[in-house]
Order: structure tokens, then sequence, then C-alpha cells
């Protein structure tokens, strides 16, 4: 029998579980510093042992021995099979035989109800409140890839109408969105917030209430995002259990460098 859940648990940790379930043996996973790093060492870790991280850096199968601080970060390089540069890394994600594989884990400051993303500018983009460091590689991931996974802190600035400034494409503005404007069939697949779980419905490509976690309303949710969402398909997310939680803070961050 499965060991039993252990309610002492993170927002962080819950996360990095929630988005690590999601990858699969099998997948090829672009990762970036932080959270989404955590997610793909945990889910190589403990669900997905034979699924593949790489980094925009080059680094393409890495052993990940010790969590890396960055994607430039030489630990990221132990043990790989291949060490190249950006064109290695980009080859990869849009190669036609591992591009079907890929999984994008990104993250942004504004997300909207079709999971287009604003990692620019909060404000106008000439004399912006807050200006961030860009798209780096996400814009490319998310267009190019076949899969990807978002990470959001749930609030309502972040969960908007419209973005203020569109950096990465996730189904545009609906079902065809992504077609018309030359792009691949990919897109977002679901967004990991410290709430609970959504996902885009399969015609409208609008995002849903897929699951809650523990604790956590549907209400809630809905309270805490800028548009309305379906909640009607809500159910209540599995929380980690004691094997995950002891991989997670023993194997993949015994430091403490992101769950701390």
């Amino acid at each position: 029998m499965a060991d039993k859940d252990n309610q002492d648990y993170s927002s962080k940790e819950m996360m990095a579980i929630a988005a690590a379930r999601e990858v699969k043996n099998g997948d090829i996973v672009f990762c970036g510093t932080g959270i989404s790093m955590l997610a793909a060492m945990a889910a190589k870790n403990i669900n997905a042992p034979l699924s593949t991280i790489f980094f925009e850096t080059g680094a393409i199968d890495a052993k990940l021995e010790e969590l890396p601080l960055a994607v430039a970060d030489s630990r990221v390089m132990y043990g790989t099979a291949v060490n190249g540069g950006l064109a290695e890394a980009f080859a990869t994600m849009q190669n036609r035989f591992t591009g079907s594989r890929v999984v994008g884990i990104l993250g942004a400051a504004q997300i909207d109800i079709y999971g287009n993303l604003n990692s620019t500018a909060i404000g106008d983009y000439q004399q912006p409140d807050v200006r961030f460091s860009g798209s780096g590689g996400a814009c490319d991931v998310a267009s190019f890839v076949n899969r990807t996974i978002i990470f959001m802190q749930h609030e309502k600035r972040k969960f908007v109408k419209k973005l203020d400034y569109f950096t990465s494409p996730g189904w545009i503005d609906g079902p065809s969105g992504r077609q018309k404007t030359g792009l691949g069939p990919g897109g977002p697949e679901a967004v990991i917030t410290n709430l609970g779980i959504l996902r885009f419905d399969q015609t409208s490509r609008k995002m849903y209430l897929a699951a809650c976690y523990p604790g956590i309303t549907p209400e809630k949710i809905q309270q805490e995002t800028g548009f309305a969402i379906d909640l009607s398909r809500a159910v209540e997310f599995s929380p980690p259990t004691i094997k995950e939680l002891k991989i997670l803070r023993e194997r993949c961050d015994p430091q403490g460098l992101i769950l701390n």
C-alpha cells in the first residue's frame, strides 16, 4: 500500500511535485532556473526516470547530482550526453524527431485566459512601472515545443484579461490561434500555481480550473483570477506523499536552495 499523504508541506513543495507529475518517461524537459529546475529533477528522481533534462546553455541529459543555482552553473554539465551551446539546445527543441517529446517549463509575470505570457514589463512599455528581464528563450520555447507547463503565483494582478506586453504565445486567441500565426500545434498544457492547477479546454482553448489543493476552494481561486474561469471540472489534488517529499527534500534540494 502506498504511504500515507503527509500534510506537512509548503506551497513550493506542492508546486514542484505537481509539475513533476506532469512529466512522463520519454519526455525531454527544457527548464530554466529555480522551481522549474527543481520540478524537472523531482520528476527524474520520482516518477519519470527515463525523462531527459536539457538547458538553453547546451547541457543535454545532465546527471544533476546537485541542484544548480542557474542554467549557466557548471553543475548542469556534469555527466551530460552533450555539452553544446545555444544552437544545440534550440536545435533539440525544434528537431522534428525530438521536438514532439519536448516539455517546456516556464514562468511569467502575467498570464491571460489563453495561456499567453508577459515576462517583459508591467505598465506602458515605453515607461513601465516594472521592467523585467524579458523573454530569454521563453518565447522560442512557447512557440516551438509540443507542451508547456507554466508556474505562476495565483493573484489577480498576474491572471489578467489583457497582458501589458505579449512576450510568449499560448493559444493566442483560441483553437486556431497558433495555426493562424504560423506556429506548430503545441501549446500550454497546465498552469501550476500556489492554489491549484489549471488546464485549457480542448475546444475553446480557454483556461479552466482542473484541481484545487487541499483546503483551497474553487471560489477562492476564482477570487484570485482576473477573468472568469470554468470551475465545474475542479477536483481536489492529491497532496505530496511522504516518499515524494523525502526525495524532493533529501535528494533534489537538500540545501534548501529553492525550497527555503
